[in-house]
C-alpha cells in the first residue's frame, strides 16, 4: 500500500491504496493491456456472474466480496470470496455448496450461450479435487460411509512429495469415481436449477459487470435487489484529491484480515479467486 502511494505522488497512504494493495495479492496483478474480444468478454461477464449469483443464493456461503472481468494474473474474470468468520471445520452441507459456487460459471455459459468452455478448467479441477478429499479423506459419502481412502506418504526430507498411497481393491477404486462423479454432477446441477430460476437477475448481473468491469459487494447487492448502482464507499474514496493530496472522503473500512492457512477445503480467496483460463 505504501509502495502504491508512492507511486501515485501522494503523501500518506489512504484506504484506495489499501484495497488496491489487498486486490493485488487476491486476485493477481491487472492486465489491463490484454486484448480481450467482446464475445469472449460477454462469456467472461456472465461466467463470474455465474460464481456470484450461486454464492449469494446458497444460504451460508461466504460474502462476495469483489468480481471483476479485468483480467488479472492468468485469469480473464477474478470473484474473490471473505469470510466474515474463521473457518476451522466444515459441514457437509457447506461444501456441496461451495462446489455448486464453483461450477456456477460453467452453469451460467451453458445456460446462457448453449455451449462450454475451456474458461471452467480450473473450477472442474477444483471441484473434483473437493469432492473426492469429501469421499476419500472426510467420509462424506453416503455410499462408502465414514471410511478413509489412500494413506499419505510425507516423506518430502528424502526428497518426495506428499503422495497418496492406494490400499483398497480396483473395486472399491471404481466405487470412489463413481461417487465423486455423482457429487459433482449433483452440484452442477443444483447450480443450473439455481440460475435458471434466477434467469433475469443473471443479465441484470453481466450487464453491469460489462459496463462497470469490477463490482464490489455492496454494488453486487444493489443489481440483485434491481437497483440502480451508485458508488459504494470505497468508490468515492477516489474522488479527486486536493492540493494537500487528501481525498474528499475518508472511509473507516478496515483491511481484510488475511486468511487462515489451516488444512481446508480450496477456496478461491476465501478470499477466493476462480477461473482461470486455460492458455
Amino acid at each position: 500500500a505504501a509502495l502504491l502511494a508512492a507511486r501515485r505522488d501522494k503523501n500518506k497512504v489512504t484506504m484506495v491504496e489499501f484495497e488496491d494493495a489487498k486486490d493485488r495479492i487476491m486476485m493477481g496483478m491487472e492486465r489491463k493491456s490484454m486484448l480481450i474480444s467482446d464475445k469472449e468478454k460477454k462469456t467472461t461477464a456472465y461466467h463470474e456472474s455465474g460464481h456470484v449469483l450461486v454464492a449469494k443464493l446458497i444460504p451460508g456461503m461466504d460474502p462476495v466480496h469483489k468480481v471483476t472481468i479485468i483480467p488479472r494474473g492468468r485469469a480473464l474474470g477474478v470473484t474473490a470470496y471473505l469470510p466474515i468468520d474463521e473457518r476451522h471445520t466444515y459441514s457437509k452441507e457447506y461444501l456441496e455448496g461451495m462446489l455448486a459456487q464453483l461450477l456456477g460459471g460453467r452453469a451460467a455459459e451453458k445456460l446462457v450461450f448453449n455451449q462450454l468452455t475451456t474458461g471452467a478448467g480450473n473450477d472442474i479441477e477444483r471441484a473434483t479435487e473437493l469432492a473426492r478429499k469429501m469421499v476419500c479423506e472426510w467420509g462424506m459419502s453416503e455410499r462408502l460411509g465414514p471410511v478413509t481412502f489412500g494413506k499419505k506418504e510425507q516423506e518430502i526430507f528424502l526428497g518426495r512429495e506428499i503422495a497418496q498411497h492406494r490400499d483398497y481393491s480396483e473395486k472399491i477404486a471404481q466405487e470412489i469415481d463413481d461417487e465423486v462423479q455423482s457429487i459433482v454432477q449433483q452440484a452442477q446441477e443444483k447450480a443450473e436449477k439455481l440460475l435458471k430460476d434466477n434467469i433475469d437477475t443473471l443479465h441484470a448481473l453481466a450487464k453491469a459487470l460489462l459496463e462497470h468491469e469490477i463490482l464490489d459487494g455492496e454494488q453486487i447487492d444493489m443489481v440483485i435487489r434491481g437497483e440502480k448502482i451508485e458508488s459504494s464507499a470505497f468508490t468515492r474514496a477516489k474522488k479527486p484529491q486536493n492540493e494537500n493530496n487528501e481525498t474528499a472522503e475518508t472511509v473507516t473500512e478496515q483491511p481484510a484480515k488475511p486468511e487462515n492457512k489451516s488444512e481446508s477445503p480450496e477456496k478461491e480467496s476465501d478470499a477466493k479467486s476462480t477461473d482461470e483460463k486455460d492458455e
